[in-house]
């Protein structure tokens, strides 16, 4: 195959490209959505809808103590390795990954490893880890610390969180007595 021939055929391809490109900015430009000022047709009797402050009430967590006492160590284990091995460490002087190390979080300060780069919310927390605070922690930690960095989503299952929170209690020297 001559090089003129595959020239041509590149060429052919990026103006195809630049092509697709400028159609798709014009379009962008053309049409334009906007939402109407007030509702088009108003339904007699039906409720107002609620602000969404109001419909952002805190969830209560159910009392971490009843979940606690029929933990299984085990199985929080394995929750671990599957949803945070990936971002932490769990030995007794580990280094941090992306997140910090767990070893003797349960009972320790908030922002526990010295030299990790916490978030300004985390390290406004002022007091230490309590199984109660883990549970929410592990809730959401977005709901938890404003502005936290942990990209994670938090685990919905009650005795599942109590399992990780077994599980990470058992991750040290001198364990926090259950409640």
């Amino acid at each position: 195959m001559d090089s003129m021939e595959i020239n041509k055929g590149m060429a052919a391809v990026l103006v195809a490209g630049i092509v697709f490109f400028l159609t798709g900015l014009i379009g962008v430009h053309l049409v334009t959505e906007e939402r109407p000022a007030k509702v088009a047709i108003a339904i007699q009797g039906a409720p107002a809808a609620e602000p969404a402050a109001a419909a952002a009430k805190p969830e209560e967590l159910p009392p971490i103590a009843p979940l606690l006492a029929k933990a299984d160590v085990a199985t929080g284990e394995s929750t671990v390795k599957k949803l945070c091995s990936s971002c932490h460490t769990f030995t007794e002087g580990g280094k941090a990954g992306v997140g910090p190390n767990l070893y003797g979080v349960v009972g320790g300060p908030h922002a526990h490893m010295e030299g990790f780069n916490y978030s300004a919310g985390m390290k406004a927390k002022t007091g230490n880890w309590t199984f109660d605070e883990l549970n929410a922690w592990l809730k959401k930690p977005s709901a938890y610390v404003k502005g936290t960095r942990m990209a994670f989503a938090g685990i919905n299952n009650d005795q599942q969180r109590a399992d990780v929170i077994a599980y990470l209690r058992s991750l040290s020297a001198n364990p926090v007595p259950l409640p």
